[in-house]
């Protein structure tokens, strides 16, 4: 009598647990699978995501993987996209990792506005685009972004030119000027 309570009792939370267990996998538990090492990317990916090189081994999979597949698309693009996204790319390579984290939330935001929002947002960018450098700098001088992607102190000495921080503040004030 007492086995088959204890039977019953083990055979009742087995069948309670399974509903747990049979949830839908997300993409934290499948994964991206593994993705090339440097040295094994063919030439002509290695040609196109040079200013990625130094990176690329650092990189979890999921970024390899969107790296190549702009590089899959890369023949296929007229040759002032193809500029762009090697521009795109230097830029990007020259950012440090904080700064690619605000730009990867900044985008993240400017995809939730609603389409009217992210018109307003582009005309704005537009507008600013067109400014002259000089009043470019005086923008991102008294933006509140580029309080927010001020270098601390420390590496302030390093990086003297500030040259990523605002690569980074036009992605920030792009994501501001939509919230305004």
């Amino acid at each position: 009598m007492v086995k088959r309570r204890l039977a019953g009792g083990v055979i009742l939370c087995f069948a309670l647990a399974t509903p747990l267990v049979a949830e839908t996998p997300t993409t934290i538990i499948i994964g991206t699978p593994p993705q090339p090492d440097w040295t094994q990317l063919n030439a002509q990916q290695k040609n196109i995501l040079t200013p990625l090189a130094g990176d690329w081994d650092k990189m979890e999979n999921v970024r390899r993987k969107k790296w190549l597949g702009i590089a899959e698309r890369y023949p296929n693009m007229a040759p002032n996209e193809q500029g762009r996204v090697q521009l795109r790319m230097r830029e990007w390579a020259n950012l440090t990792p904080e700064q690619r984290a605000k730009a990867r939330d900044t985008y993240k935001d400017f995809n939730q506005l609603p389409a009217e929002q992210k018109k307003i947002v582009k005309q704005k960018w537009e507008a600013y685009s067109s400014l002259p450098t000089e009043d470019k700098q005086r923008i991102r001088e008294n933006s509140k972004s580029s309080r927010r992607l001020a270098v601390p102190a420390q590496e302030a000495s390093k990086s003297p030119s500030g040259e990523p921080a605002s690569q980074a503040t036009a992605a920030e004030a792009t994501s501001e000027a939509g919230k305004q």
